[in-house]
């Protein structure tokens, strides 16, 4: 369950960027400090990733490693997918002298998934708390077993709910705006599997193939699925509109903040196909 070991430089470089002046206090306080920062400046997104894919390269998939994911960040500000995202999330939080770990989960978009998601849990106090990278929920979310849970927000709350012995977190992502379920499998997962799940994701997922992005701005969740930039709002509305290649880029700069160098790397978005294990039930990872 270790973590990958940050260079004191490249922590300082990366508490600096996160806006923090120093490390945070290791207390609830400090966690929700962190992990708001993290929330409204590190995006979830696959950008590196569908690069990487398209141009079928050799070599560990983008932000594998946590160096690789802040030293991309720092540059292009990348984030990457949940593996990634998760990984270096976990490593800046135990750098900082926190008790973190990896935790595996489903993303429940069809009734068939596996286990299919990278989470990170923090104890504090006896407590159990999830920050994850990228459902960006905005402040540590509680796992209780006696009571309803949430983040009271209109645009990035979430709910939990213990059921059925395991918990139960609803969100919304920018392609879904109703809202799916992530189950939360196993509270425990190693380095190792982390890794090879991530390497998994290659056969198929659905980040593969067409741009995904998201990110707190001011009081919204705004980002790119399907093709559309999609916007959460302060009120809890969704606004969706369709984009044109040229008009994805944007929202990707100047909305996102993404360098303009890495966007234009882009290839075009392609039509995602089904997963294979819904066809042959083989076991697949999906992100």
């Amino acid at each position: 369950m270790t973590s990958e070991r940050l260079a004191p430089d490249l922590l300082e470089r990366v508490l600096d960027a996160l806006d923090l002046s120093r490390a945070p206090a290791t207390d609830l306080a400090g966690l929700r400090a962190a992990y708001a920062a993290w929330c409204r400046r590190v995006p979830f997104d696959n950008i590196r990733k569908r690069i990487h894919m398209a141009a079928r390269a050799a070599g560990a998939l983008p932000g594998d490693t946590a160096e690789d994911f802040f030293e991309a960040w720092l540059k292009f500000r990348t984030g990457g997918t949940c593996w990634a995202g998760n990984n270096a999330l976990l490593s800046l939080l135990v750098a900082v002298g926190f008790d973190a770990r990896r935790g595996i989960g489903t993303m429940l978009a069809r009734p068939d998934a596996l286990p299919n998601h990278g989470t990170v849990l923090v104890e504090l106090e006896g407590r159990t708390y999830v920050v994850d990278a990228s459902i960006l929920h905005g402040e540590p979310l509680l796992l209780s077993e006696q009571e309803i849970t949430a983040v009271e927000h209109p645009a990035w709350g979430v709910r939990c709910v213990r059921r059925e012995g395991l918990w139960h977190i609803h969100w919304r992502p920018l392609q879904a705006p109703g809202g799916i379920e992530c189950r939360i499998e196993r509270l425990a997962a190693t380095r190792a599997e982390f890794r090879e799940r991530h390497d998994q994701t290659r056969d198929w997922s659905p980040f593969n193939y067409e741009v995904h992005a998201r990110l707190i701005r001011s009081e919204a969740i705004v980002g790119v699925a399907t093709g559309q930039r999609v916007a959460f709002d302060a009120s809890g509305g969704v606004d969706q509109q369709r984009l044109g290649e040229e008009a994805r880029k944007r929202v990707l700069i100047d909305e996102l903040g993404i360098s303009e160098e890495v966007v234009e790397r882009l290839p075009p978005d392609t039509p995602t196909p089904p997963p294979p294990w819904s066809r042959t039930a083989q076991r697949l990872v999906t992100e």
